[in-house]
């Protein structure tokens, strides 16, 4: 087996790898937020390597569409979260709230490219939810009577600009300019952003391993929560493809559950208590560890 088709296949052992190097050997020195942006950057690059910009845009014109996810995932899941567990923790449903308001990661593409889902579909959806989160986070937290975020909405489209259109022209350019090469190394592009995803979970877990290891006891309960939260998640996202092809449902699936969880412990730092930023970094492991097992089930349904 080549070494490339060997990480692909495996790359759930890459991941669990960025978590346990990451507490283990943490870096020694911040690293600074750029470089975190830069490795999404790289991995969208190389997505947007093997699909055509023009799918992407093709599936943002189904409005409907669009629209019907926007409600279920950044408004009724977050809220249904939140009433769920308000019963048993004020500041656990306060934190629910915050990650599953999240919109889709930019680096879920990357997820659904590695569990052979629709791509494009993928794209649109983490693309539409970016737009959309500076108004409706902040909706969210209004609509429940906290304190209304203060978000830089220009910041955030300016990320959004850095971390999905820029990596996306540049590819579609180097598609243009390149043909013969692009082709040639066409079967690496899954295998190196597996690599990469490899460093920034590492970097990621790095940055928060004494939060981790603080109180690991206390977290036990916390991450179990998470877990099943997670779970319910990629329930949620596989449902919302029911009548559809295997490929759609593994796209909804992997935008429901993998959040943008940088950005909710960016806000949790900012505006929240210490135990909301620490459920925030808790949520890495899922994010993490779940793709594997969420591969495993796939193969067997429909």
């Amino acid at each position: 087996m080549k070494i490339s088709e060997f990480i692909e296949k495996h790359f759930w052992i890459f991941l669990l790898a960025g978590i346990i190097i990451g507490l283990w050997q943490p870096l020694r020195s911040e690293t600074p937020p750029v470089i975190l942006k830069l490795l999404l950057g790289m991995m969208l690059f190389l997505v947007f390597m093997k699909i055509d910009a023009l799918e992407v845009f093709e599936k943002l014109k189904d409005i409907k569409l669009m629209i019907l996810i926007v409600l279920i995932y950044m408004i009724i899941v977050p809220l249904m979260f939140y009433i769920l567990t308000l019963i048993f923790d004020k500041q656990l449903a306060l934190g629910l709230l915050l990650l599953t308001a999240m919109p889709a990661g930019v680096s879920s593409p990357a997820l659904v490219d590695l569990l052979r889902g629709n791509i494009p579909l993928a794209m649109s959806i983490a693309v539409v939810t970016q737009i959309v989160a500076p108004f409706t986070v902040p909706f969210l937290f209004w609509i429940i009577g906290s304190k209304s975020l203060d978000i830089n909405i220009l910041m955030v489209f300016m990320d959004i600009v850095i971390l999905i259109f820029i990596p996306m022209i540049l590819a579609q350019s180097a598609k243009r300019l390149f043909p013969r090469a692009i082709s040639r190394g066409h079967h690496l592009f899954t295998s190196v952003n597996v690599l990469v995803l490899f460093s920034f979970v590492y970097i990621a877990i790095s940055s928060q391993r004494d939060i981790i290891i603080a109180n690991p006891v206390s977290l036990i309960w916390k991450t179990v929560v998470l877990y099943l939260v997670f779970s319910l998640l990629h329930g949620i996202g596989y449902l919302m493809g029911l009548k559809q092809n295997k490929e759609n449902k593994i796209a909804y699936a992997v935008t429901s559950a993998y959040m943008n969880n940088g950005m909710a412990i960016v806000l949790a730092a900012a505006y929240f208590s210490p135990d909301i930023l620490i459920l925030m970094v808790l949520s890495e492991l899922p994010w993490n560890t779940l793709p594997a097992p969420f591969r495993r089930i796939v193969r067997n349904l429909n």
